[in-house]
């Protein structure tokens, strides 16, 4: 059975203090039993890290697009400022591209 703790040193202390049978297998062959400590791993645990990223990242494309809308409002018959329209182009399709993957499904061991 394979022992779950975070990721710190402090973690595995404890482990070791609260769990004598992971205490035999530390002092008859410490290897093997550093095998059977699992790792939690936050992302598997935490659903607000990604309902924050896919909020933020949604609010930065939709602010994207709205300075889009003001720069082209603003500039009717003025020369455009073509880069910093590119500018805000690259960057709402990186975070269209990064919402993309975080949404989509990942596939199946």
């Amino acid at each position: 059975m394979k022992t779950l703790i975070n990721d710190s040193i402090g973690d595995l202390e404890a482990a070791l203090k609260n769990n004598t049978d992971l205490q035999e297998k530390f002092k008859t062959n410490p290897m093997e039993a550093i095998k059977n400590v699992e790792i939690k791993n936050p992302k598997d645990t935490d659903y607000w890290i990604y309902r924050i990223i896919v909020l933020m990242l949604g609010l930065a494309v939709i602010g994207i697009i709205a300075g889009l809308i003001l720069i082209a409002y603003w500039n009717d018959g003025a020369a455009k400022d073509n880069q910093l329209v590119t500018i805000f182009a690259t960057i709402s399709s990186g975070a269209i591209g990064a919402l993309a993957g975080l949404l989509s499904p990942s596939p199946r061991k």
